[in-house]
C-alpha cells in the first residue's frame, strides 16, 4: 500500500476548484498520468458518479473504473477494478478563507504487482503534483 498526502492553497472559490475536478474529460489536456476518460454515470447535479479511465505512469499502464462521492467542500473517489490496482481511494477536502481555497489532498493506493521503492515514490511523486499544483494551473487557466 502507498499513501500519500499533500496541500495547496488555490486563489478561488470552493465551486470553481470542485467544477475544475469534476470535469473529468479535460484531465488529459492537464494532467500528465491521465490518457483517457469516460464518464460512465453522472450524479443528479451533473458531477461524475463512475468513470472509466486508462492512466499511465512510469511506464504502468492501467485501465481502471472509479467511483465518486462529491460534497459542498470535497469529492472522494474509490476503485471499483483495474487492471494493476487492487485498491485506490483519493480525497480532496476543500477550506475556504480570505478569498482563497485551502486544499488538502490524500490518496492510497495498493498495486497487483511489487514495484520497486525508488518507482513509487517518483510515482507517488507525480500524482500529488497533478493533484494539487496541476490542479492550481487548471483552476487558473479555466477563471
Amino acid at each position: 500500500m502507498v499513501s500519500g498526502h499533500s496541500s495547496i492553497d488555490i486563489a478561488a472559490p470552493i465551486p470553481e476548484i470542485l467544477d475544475a475536478i469534476a470535469d473529468l474529460e479535460s484531465y488529459p489536456s492537464w494532467s500528465p498520468i491521465h490518457k483517457e476518460v469516460e464518464i460512465l454515470e453522472r450524479d443528479d447535479n451533473g458531477r461524475p458518479a463512475k468513470a472509466r479511465m486508462t492512466v499511465s505512469l512510469m511506464g504502468i499502464n492501467d485501465e481502471q473504473v472509479l467511483a465518486y462521492t462529491w460534497s459542498d467542500t470535497g469529492v472522494s473517489w474509490d476503485l471499483v477494478e483495474g487492471t494493476q490496482q487492487k485498491a485506490q481511494h483519493a480525497e480532496y477536502s476543500l477550506t475556504e478563507s480570505d478569498g482563497e481555497t485551502h486544499v488538502e489532498f490524500e490518496m492510497s493506493l495498493d498495486p497487483k504487482i511489487p514495484v520497486p521503492g525508488f518507482l513509487m515514490k517518483k510515482g507517488k511523486k507525480t500524482i500529488i503534483d497533478m493533484a494539487t499544483v496541476s490542479l492550481q494551473e487548471q483552476v487558473a487557466s479555466r477563471a
